[in-house]
């Protein structure tokens, strides 16, 4: 289980994410959705502590994380917490000068100290899972940006973490690609990966979710299960988002 209690967030005088709770159950995925600004994106980087609370509690498996305007967690239990996660970023970051089994390697020989050995094994079990074993020893510069956001969720689960999170996967990328990063992870979806995802992508969010919030001026204006919001929403403001989504 992986709960935000009370979340607020501001930077300097704003205030981004306002009083915000959530649960996200194991083995489920949930979608962010909301307009640019809304604050998706920072809600789902506080899961991970890349964005620190300014106030409320983070809670992922058995970890408890207590924030106030006045005090913090140590780093200690940041970092502990931060490696029960897994992020993929818009932009891939992906190390040019690594090929693709590398790049899934770096983090399990530079941070959890694997053996070299036993680290491609996992690259390479992985790579197949997002349909790229054959692309293994390519350089990020050969391989399409649909085919670098596959490496990076591959990168993303070599260690195995209690919870996916996509910050706006698909949205760097024209539809067909954006198509082949919808397709793996739905496929990851059916095999029970805990994920969040920020983002504007209708298709990802009907496709994998089961549960789909929607943000507004860093609050939670709805929550519910795909066909609620996107067929019956409740609130006006998400009956108007929506749209816009449709229009796109």
């Amino acid at each position: 289980m992986i709960a935000l209690k009370h979340i607020h967030k501001r930077f300097g005088a704003v205030e981004v994410l306002h009083d915000v709770s959530l649960n996200f159950p194991e083995g489920s995925v949930t979608a962010l959705i909301g307009p640019s600004g809304s604050g998706k994106s920072t809600l789902l980087r506080t899961i991970n502590l890349l964005e620190t609370p300014t106030s409320g509690t983070v809670e992922i498996g058995d970890s408890k994380l207590v924030f106030t305007p006045t005090s913090k967690p140590d780093r200690t239990a940041v970092l502990g917490l931060r490696r029960q996660t897994g992020m993929v970023f818009q932009s891939f970051q992906l190390f040019p000068h690594r090929t693709a089994a590398e790049n899934v390697m770096e983090g399990l020989v530079t941070v959890l100290g694997w053996s070299k050995e036993r680290a491609r094994i996992r690259a390479l079990e992985l790579l197949d899972k997002v349909d790229l074993a054959d692309r293994a020893d390519a350089w990020p510069s050969e391989l399409s940006g649909g085919q670098q956001q596959r490496v990076a969720i591959a990168r993303a689960l070599a260690p195995s973490p209690k919870v996916l999170l996509c910050d706006e996967p698909t949205s760097a990328l024209d539809p067909e690609l954006a198509e082949e990063v919808v397709d793996v992870l739905s496929a990851l979806a059916r095999e029970g990966t805990t994920m969040v995802l920020a983002t504007h992508d209708l298709r990802l969010a009907q496709n994998t979710a089961q549960q789909v919030v929607f943000i507004d001026a860093g609050a939670v204006v709805e929550t519910g299960t795909p066909a609620e919001i996107f067929a019956n929403p409740q609130q006006a403001r998400t009956a108007r988002f929506i749209q816009t989504l449709r229009a796109a």
